[in-house]
């Protein structure tokens, strides 16, 4: 890739500006994770990772040609594609093997390491161009590199072999980066995850080599996009980029490249030292969803940035909650990188949101298929004629093992278990532990002067307002829980005292833990709001969740996979009727806990969620693109029948759905 001359100079000024202050190393981070394994899942989390393994997910290196090991000798197979589909399965099921005891899946992924290890050739490359004549391109290498750091964390006894393997590549690599070698586009937009890469060896393994990683780091972002430009108001598109100029390399705008740049900053940040990396950061997160975001917690990109239209697309490689140390594709990792180095709470809440929306919103409820795209307002799921995506197919939305392209396949997987292993967070003097994001987990580690901590949170939460938490300690510290900003009236009862208002500072609520067990009780309640949206359109939320009208539908099956039959493309065509204004002044939360007190399976899944809102409704017109796609909700539309009570779900139980509606006053 080729910069500007003015973007060569900024690049420039900001590696000669490495050092602020004199300061020099890494800049520390607010908040650490735990290893790969420490961090485990309970209750309704754990199910969502077994119907996960037992689908599409779990078997798709059986019978799917970019991952097949069908034929492995070791991995070979999967091997040949390393510059991306391998790399991606690698990262996404090693943590969903660690946290499931997947004994076959931990087999696999050690095969596939253990191959592309004793295939590194002397020069240091890793990848299937050993002994070709290939162009050899940095970027396919990332997602494999954060595979291999979770294995090291889960399994200590791996880290020589893996170490001496990551420091030969360095080592190349900073060669060719002199030499201009190693970059393309996509290695030009995504260069932020070698450093992270190159973060965690100077961090836990620097083995003397601390100023070839720093360096390494700063060529990196030398030769790469400036996205503290890109992130600059001045130049940062306020609609679908459809038609706009980009004043940067083309692929800045790129959906899931926009999330790799919200964690690019922040790993500048840690070699620089420079606060206008952390202050550039921040404001690009706010910018990305005021101008693309959507209720969903996620932003519209199919492909390019979409602007706020609820019939424009957002594609699940941009969802994934690739939460630890994770591939290009994602949104979500993005988030918690951003929590972890900066401290904002902000990030949490929306990664919270995506989690518990977004994310199962886009996967049939035994996730056997997946979207490319989802849509704020979908109102089919086929190929679709006209296609509103002008730089996607028009099969993106169907349900299926690859509609459109393949890297969401190979890539949806690490969504649920990254969620889960950052839940739990340590301050940086380790004395503390931090329950970050709210859901059934469990964590056993080992705190600063060998304070063994477990921690056990008994919960239905998103789908309850209570939470109960379990701690034993070796040692008194100070327990942290995230209190989201939706709150409203929060209490906490500790040891089976009287409730009391939870008093968070920054979004994290202090308790005091004895040596022993200490249990606490959070209950928080939130009211329904709403949102505002294009047209005068709204979006209804209460606590994480955002809520939408189900609509009933068929299903057709369009092809089955000649291999694996439970692998489908599958049609999806509304049964009823859909086009209906809604009067915001009678939303109402209806709770119906599950007497078992276990939620059903999937609960992702149309009709099975504990909770709903009711709201008083009346059909109107309503126009459509021929019978794929919704128009722009109307503006202040007339009643074209009798008033009538509809019911919205939470949105990741939905397939099809509105989740803007046009507004109305009842009588």
């Amino acid at each position: 890739m080729v910069l500007s001359p003015r973007f060569k100079a900024l690049a420039t000024s900001l590696v000669l500006a490495s050092s602020v202050w004199g300061q020099t190393g890494l800049a520390p981070k607010k908040f650490l994770s735990l290893p790969l394994g420490q961090v485990r899942s309970a209750g309704w989390l754990t199910d969502q990772l077994t119907i996960q393994i037992n689908g599409l997910a779990g078997h798709e290196h059986e019978f799917y040609h970019y991952v097949s090991q069908s034929d492995w000798t070791g991995g070979s197979s999967a091997y040949s594609n390393l510059e991306e589909a391998g790399s991606y399965w690698f990262n996404a099921m090693i943590p969903s093997a660690v946290l499931l005891n997947h004994t076959v899946i931990n087999q696999k992924t050690q095969d596939f390491l253990d191959y592309v290890l004793s295939h590194q050739d002397s020069t240091g490359w890793l990848g299937p161009e050993v002994g070709t004549t290939k162009p050899r391109y940095l970027w396919g290498r990332y997602p494999f590199f954060f595979g291999t750091i979770q294995m090291v964390e889960n399994n200590p006894a791996l880290t020589d072999r893996v170490v001496t393997a990551l420091h030969k590549f360095v080592a190349l690599a900073n060669t060719m980066l002199k030499n201009n070698q190693g970059v393309e586009p996509w290695t030009a937009t995504r260069w932020e995850d070698f450093v992270i890469t190159l973060q965690w060896l100077y961090d836990f393994h620097p083995n003397g080599n601390e100023a070839i990683l720093i360096d390494t780091m700063k060529r990196l972002k030398w030769t790469g996009v400036p996205w503290e430009q890109v992130f600059n108001p001045q130049f940062f598109p306020t609609k679908a980029v459809d038609n706009t100029p980009n004043p940067f390399p083309a692929l800045t705008w790129h959906g899931v490249n926009m999330a790799e740049g919200l964690k690019a900053l922040p790993a500048t940040y840690r070699f620089t030292h420079n606060q206008s990396d952390i202050d550039a950061a921040s404001k690009g997160w706010d910018l990305l969803f005021q101008y693309h975001g959507r209720p969903s917690g996620i932003y519209a990109a199919d492909e390019y940035l979409a602007g706020l239209e609820a019939i424009r697309g957002t594609e699940l490689c941009l969802v994934v909650a690739n939460l630890k140390l994770c591939t290009p594709k994602e949104t979500m990792f993005s988030g918690s990188y951003l929590y972890q180095v900066i401290g904002d709470p902000k990030f949490a809440d929306r990664v919270e949101r995506i989690t518990y929306n977004a994310l199962p919103a886009t996967l049939t409820g035994d996730m056997w298929t997946r979207q490319y795209l989802q849509q704020q307002n979908q109102i089919a799921a086929k190929n679709m004629s006209p296609n509103p995506f002008p730089n996607d197919g028009a099969y993106s939305n169907v349900f299926g093992l690859e509609p459109n392209y393949p890297c969401c396949t190979v890539n949806h997987p690490q969504g649920w278990p990254k969620f889960v292993s950052n839940a739990f967070l340590t301050t940086p003097d380790q004395k503390s532990l931090v329950h970050l994001y709210l859901g059934p987990f469990s964590t056993s580690t080992t705190l600063a002067s060998g304070n063994k901590v477990t921690s056990n949170v008994d919960t239905l939460y998103p789908f309850s307002d209570t939470l109960t938490t379990t701690i034993t300690a070796t040692a008194a510290f100070t327990y942290y829980v995230r209190i989201p900003s939706w709150v409203v009236g929060g209490t906490i009862a500790i040891n089976g005292a009287a409730a009391k208002a939870v008093t968070p500072s920054n979004g994290l609520q202090a308790v005091q833990v004895a040596a022993g067990t200490t249990k606490f009780v959070l209950n928080l309640p939130a009211p329904i709001t709403t949102e505002s949206r294009p047209h005068g359109s709204i979006a209804v939320h209460r606590g994480p969740l955002h809520y939408a009208f189900d609509i009933p539908r068929s299903q057709k099956v369009l092809t089955r996979n000649a291999q694996e039959s439970r692998a489908v493309d599958l049609e999806f065509d509304a049964t009823a009727s859909w086009q209906y204004a809604i009067d915001p002044a009678t939303l109402k939360f209806v709770n119906k806990p599950p007497a078992s007190g276990k939620l059903p399976s999937p609960v992702f899944d149309a009709g099975q969620p504990p909770v709903s809102i009711t709201v008083t409704s009346c059909p109107i017109n309503w126009s459509t693109a021929g019978d794929t796609f919704a128009a722009a909700p109307p503006t202040n539309p007339a009643c074209t029948g009798s008033q009538r009570t509809i019911t919205l779900s939470p949105f990741g139980a939905t397939k099809l759905r509105i989740g803007e509606f046009p507004s109305f006053k009842s009588t």
